[in-house]
């Protein structure tokens, strides 16, 4: 009698619907939030003071370098009036002389400010702590508010808070190696 009002794959088809509503309310909507990390660091007292060490510091290296390619210059100039006068010995020596000193101020700048220099170590050193102390903060306020997700606003950091929960890295190691 049911099939005459309802023909069967209305039938199927009202059953899946059902099913579906009741597991979308059994499933609870993930929660995701973000932060403006640069704003927060920005307002961190400790952190300004870190930033004006850290400029300092480079400008007082920059400073530096800059006076190693002045004494250069002034090596060239003085080679430059002298090339004249001097043998094919000399001035070879004198060339020498200029790019050694060339190449020790690249050596230099390289040390201070290279991807692996002493001002990525001095940042390293004065604004991680900072930084960590944020990420804790950020971590705990998640995990207090229950958030799954909290995403940096600037993108550079990307996700900075995730409920481990959502961590699928094992079912996918696990389904490689099948």
């Amino acid at each position: 009698m049911m099939t005459k009002i309802f023909p069967k794959h209305a039938i199927k088809w009202l059953a899946v619907a059902a099913l579906a509503v009741f597991s979308t309310s059994a499933i609870q909507a993930q929660r995701i939030a973000y932060v403006d990390v640069n704003l927060v660091l920005e307002s961190i007292q400790e952190y300004q003071d870190a930033q004006k060490e850290l400029d300092r510091i480079a400008a007082g290296w920059r400073q530096e370098i800059a006076q190693e390619y002045d004494v250069i210059k002034s090596m060239y100039n003085r080679y430059q009036a002298e090339q004249v006068l001097l043998s094919d010995e000399a001035r070879k020596q004198k060339e020498d002389e200029i790019m050694n000193k060339e190449q020790s101020v690249r050596e230099m700048q390289k040390e201070k400010f290279g991807p692996e220099g002493e001002l990525f170590k001095k940042r390293q050193e004065l604004v991680q702590p900072i930084q960590d102390k944020v990420y804790e903060a950020i971590e705990a306020y998640a995990n207090d508010r229950g958030y799954d997700f909290i995403f940096d606003k600037g993108g550079a950091a990307g996700i900075l808070f995730a409920n481990p929960r959502y961590d699928v890295t094992s079912d996918v190691l696990e389904r490689l190696k099948k």
